[in-house]
């Protein structure tokens, strides 16, 4: 995983409008996010994360086949973060491609990346989720402007066969992934402006569509019954329930959509992994930054059955169990 430095607390929105600390943190959870500095983007961060996740799993650089890169907040259009990155890691001509599912990137990509692992075995894939959304806030909208901050983690996906004997002493296994989408309620959550339906023209002065806009209170509801509805699905076709779960990793959108959820499936807080005060919601590197600290502040050890959880714009949700050994 990787952060900016900048750490942008609540005192910055408190000075700026009428809302509190008090207020931030009782809907929210969150008491402060990273930024990205000027001159600094997110495939900046992507790229010291995929250098992280390459060197505890062993490979190099130059054994990268694919990347996946997850974000709603590219560098550019094009070329697209997937082929910048893969410029500034010097990697030798990979297939490199962008996915945007939003919040629920990362698992999209995980996804994509079995496939492509079960079509070609020696495949190594470099996922990577990084996103600026920081400055696609809208300081007059406190109900979202609070809730966003930047940061990337990244993950290197391979055959478990291919790794036989050389793997690093802890990794996670891809027991089952799920993922879904409600296009007709893509509304919800938007940030469409200076793109085909929302088009800027030469001289036009950026408008309020730039910027993240949402229905808080429906998609809360969506966030809560998405989530549940997933985690119960895949827990249910592998033999599991959530007793068996060592450690659930949610998206970290806002505590209190994460607090509904684990009430909804009867599951105690204390189980449940936490870090949307320090982050606030980082969109499609939510997931893996999560996964980073729980393994390596000692949440995830061997043997341990984690289920992440995420939910984001398009509508789009998805799930995904793992087994560390």
């Amino acid at each position: 995983m990787s952060v900016p430095p900048g750490t942008v607390d609540n005192s910055y929105f408190t000075t700026r409008t009428q809302i509190t600390d008090e207020w931030i943190v009782s809907r929210t959870g969150i008491s402060e996010r990273r930024v990205l500095a000027d001159g600094q983007t997110g495939t900046d961060l992507a790229r010291d994360a995929a250098l992280q996740a390459l060197a505890a799993s062993g490979r190099a650089a130059g054994d990268i086949t694919h990347i996946l890169f997850a974000t709603c907040t590219a560098d550019s259009a094009c070329p697209s973060s997937a082929c910048i990155l893969a410029h500034k890691l010097n990697l030798n001509n990979p297939l490199a491609v962008d996915v945007n599912a939003a919040c629920s990137g990362f698992i999209n990509c995980l996804i994509l990346a079995d496939a492509l692992i079960t079509r070609d075995p020696s495949a190594c894939v470099l996922l990577v989720a990084a996103e600026s959304l920081f400055q696609r806030c809208n300081i007059n909208d406190p109900a979202t402007a609070v809730l966003f901050g930047d940061g990337a983690g990244a993950a290197v996906i391979e055959s478990a066969a291919d790794r036989e004997g050389t793997a690093p002493a802890l990794r996670g296994e891809l027991l089952d992934a799920l993922a879904a989408s409600d296009g007709a309620n893509g509304n919800l959550l938007l940030l469409n402006g200076g793109f085909a339906s929302a088009p800027y023209a030469l001289g036009d002065t950026v408008g309020p569509e730039y910027f993240v806009r949402m229905q808080g209170r429906q998609l809360f509801k969506h966030a809560v019954r998405r989530m549940a509805d997933a985690c119960a699905r895949i827990l249910e076709r592998n033999g599991f329930s959530t007793h068996d779960v060592d450690l659930f990793v949610p998206h970290q959108a806002n505590l209190r959509i994460i607090e509904s959820l684990f009430a909804h499936l009867g599951v105690s807080m204390e189980k449940v992994f936490l870090n949307v005060q320090k982050y606030g919601n980082t969109s499609a590197a939510s997931i893996p930054i999560a996964l980073s600290e729980a393994v390596n502040g000692d949440r995830v050890g061997k043997g341990s059955l984690v289920l992440a959880a995420t939910f984001g714009a398009g509508l789009t949700w998805g799930t995904a169990l793992l087994k560390f050994r």
